[in-house]
């Protein structure tokens, strides 16, 4: 490239630095008049960034294939690629299985500590916060619930009222997971804008939901109200029948040779009946086979048959960490870095593959009819039920895997590669919190009846919960809020990726963990810090939304954010600070981390950088525009 090219190319460059340094790229603060005119944040660019992908036409159509071509594409490209698919989908669930059991083994013990502090849980939004860093320290809202319900059912170590903030928490925490599968396609800026936007409408829906019915059940006690209600209406007969859950009985033989947990270590630690230590461990060492021993007894000329379980066959477990961990071997926490990393590296690998066989299996007409079914809407006026097929749907499919983190996960990938609308994974994500709910229902029935009506309670709690959720939130197609804000985040994490990893530290590490700490303290250092920051962003909110839709019945002043300092109306000012502390390093030109000025790649033998794409744009996120690369 000559020199006087890349001098006005790089004096291009600056001139768009300075112009992204104002702030007036980010979406989320550009005035509605000039957002018409931007070329970064126009409503025009903003809808087509939405719009799903065309899918790839390069392939032979079926009629210009010879006999062998026809047998290789059903053999390899339907059949084969079909058997890969589903083996990584296999491999992805145990991965996060084997994430969850790490969580376990780093923060489990610290986790039923934290439940056995009844005295802290009667503050209702520490209550909230325990339940949100428990689940995500377990990676299971099931075993949050479960030991809840055994706190509440065992001994009335909590009551249903102090036990509910908690599952409100558990339902917030359960949605990390497909949180960090999304950043698995951290590498292309649309797939994971897409991806982050569907797997955070879940985060967004839950936390919207807190906001309002936390406090409403605080002040009315409609929860427990209603499900009170609701179980004594119930004839309660324990049915000795647990819930059947399909998922684990494919996937226990392959996780149970890596690693076993001892969740009852757990819940005893949160109902005081296993006393703390340093000695004390949560992976499963001895293993025995239960057989069922019946005796009978004449009680007053009638013959009574009791049955017990007993344990035969005791001995030492045989998976890959327990002999290592035995005795004084590793530490719980030693091997929980472990096994995490062993999960990330599973879950990174399955995801990348998972992707490219999708891409490589969606192409030509079976993509769009595929993607056309699955976003479709009944005809007419019947299309606004379609939404409620879909919670139905989302409902059953949890149901059916016992759960909804392990759904929502698989559906990530779909929605990042544009085979699933965000609108379309809004629904199924709520019917999934329906289905989670539902299998809470049916384990409640399995317990002895001197618990079974706390367990049914709490579960019910749950499923109102969610259902209140649902109809605030769903019911009318403008007033969505859920989406418009994934949307945001989505927007966000395109041009900055890095915000993806710093939203999950906040939204579910320092958020919670300042939370309880505050609550903790007093009410009124709770509402000293987090009402007024809620006012302004209500204030914010509001007056974005007249921005957009009467800007002419604001103050001049108002009518965009530029009186603002930069620091406090765009994100541009912390991604330069990234870039200066990483030296605008390998990794994050490869990944778009930050605003890198040179891709890897780019620079030319003769030491001359091509940063110019075809309408003069500045590169950002490491890639220069929408074209390829000079």
């Amino acid at each position: 490239m000559p020199i006087g090219k890349t001098e006005s190319t790089l004096e291009s460059v600056d001139n768009n630095w300075n112009e992204r340094n104002d702030g007036i790229d980010n979406p989320a603060f550009a005035d509605s008049n000039e957002a018409k005119t931007g070329d970064a944040g126009s409503e025009e660019d903003e809808e087509d960034v939405w719009k799903l992908p065309e899918f790839q036409q390069d392939y032979t159509s079926w009629s210009d294939l010879s006999v062998r071509g026809k047998v290789v594409r059903v053999l390899w490209h339907y059949i084969g690629k079909l058997i890969l698919l589903l083996g990584f989908l296999y491999v992805f669930i145990c991965s996060l299985s084997f994430l969850g059991d790490a969580f376990q083994l780093l923060g489990g013990k610290a986790a039923g500590r934290a439940f056995s502090e009844n005295k802290i849980l009667s503050n209702p939004v520490a209550g909230l916060m325990i339940g949100v860093l428990a689940t995500v320290l377990l990676q299971s809202s099931s075993t949050t619930t479960s030991i809840v319900v055994s706190m509440v059912g065992g001994g009335g170590l909590l009551s249903v009222h102090l036990a509910i903030p908690i599952v409100m928490g558990a339902n917030i925490g359960t949605s990390v997971t497909n949180t960090i599968v999304s950043i698995g396609q951290i590498t292309n800026k649309n797939d994971f804008r897409r991806a982050f936007a569907g797997a955070t409408v879940h985060d967004a829906f839950n936390w919207l939901s807190v906001l309002i019915l936390l406090p409403l059940e605080v002040a009315t006690g409609y929860l427990e109200l209603a499900s009170e209600a609701m179980v004594d209406s119930f004839h309660l007969q324990s049915s000795g029948k647990g819930k059947i859950d399909f998922l684990k009985v494919i996937t226990k033989p392959f996780t149970s040779l890596i690693i076993q947990i001892d969740k009852s270590v757990i819940t005893g630690l949160a109902t005081g009946k296993v006393k703390s230590g340093d000695d004390l461990s949560i992976i499963k060492h001895m293993c025995c086979d239960k057989m069922k021993n019946v005796t009978s007894t004449l009680v007053n000329g009638t013959l009574v048959e009791t049955v017990k379980t007993v344990k035969v066959n005791c001995g030492y477990c045989k998976f890959m960490f327990e002999s290592v961990s035995r005795d004084d071997g590793w530490s719980d926490a030693a091997v929980g870095g472990v096994l995490l990393a062993i999960a990330l590296a599973l879950l990174c690998v399955c995801l990348v593959a998972i992707v490219k066989l999708l891409h490589s299996l969606l192409r030509g007409q079976m993509a769009h009819v595929i993607r056309k079914f699955i976003n479709a809407d009944f005809p007419g006026a019947c299309s606004y039920f379609t939404g409620y097929l879909a919670i139905a749907v989302g409902a059953g499919l949890t149901m059916l895997v016992q759960s909804s983190s392990v759904f929502t996960s698989s559906l990530t990938p779909l929605v990042g590669i544009g085979v699933l609308s965000v609108e379309r994974m809004y629904p199924l994500t709520l019917g999934s919190n329906i289905g989670t709910t539902v299998t809470s229902i049916l384990a409640a029935f399995a317990q002895d009846s001197k618990n079974i009506r706390s367990s049914l309670q709490i579960a019910l709690c749950h499923l109102l919960f969610n259902i209140s959720g649902i109809l605030i939130f769903f019911p009318l197609p403008f007033f969505r809020p859920p989406i418009a804000a994934a949307k945001f985040l989505g927007n966000q994490t395109a041009k900055y990726r890095w915000f993806a990893v710093m939203y999950l530290i906040f939204a579910f590490f320092l958020l919670p963990a300042a939370g309880f700490g505050l609550s903790v303290v007093s009410w009124i250092a709770l509402a000293a810090v987090f009402i007024p920051i809620g006012v302004i962003l209500l204030l914010v909110f509001i007056i974005k939304v007249i921005q957009r839709r009467c800007p002419t019945c604001l103050p001049v002043k108002l009518r965009n954010w530029k009186w603002l300092p930069v620091y406090c109306r765009s994100l541009e000012p912390m991604d330069r600070g990234l870039v200066c502390v990483t030296g605008n390093c390998f990794c994050c030109r490869r990944l778009g981390c930050c605003a890198a000025l040179v891709e890897a790649g780019d620079t030319e033998s003769d030491g001359h950088v091509a940063m110019e794409d075809t309408n003069g744009n500045r590169p950002e996120n490491g890639t220069v525009g929408n074209t390829t690369k000079l």
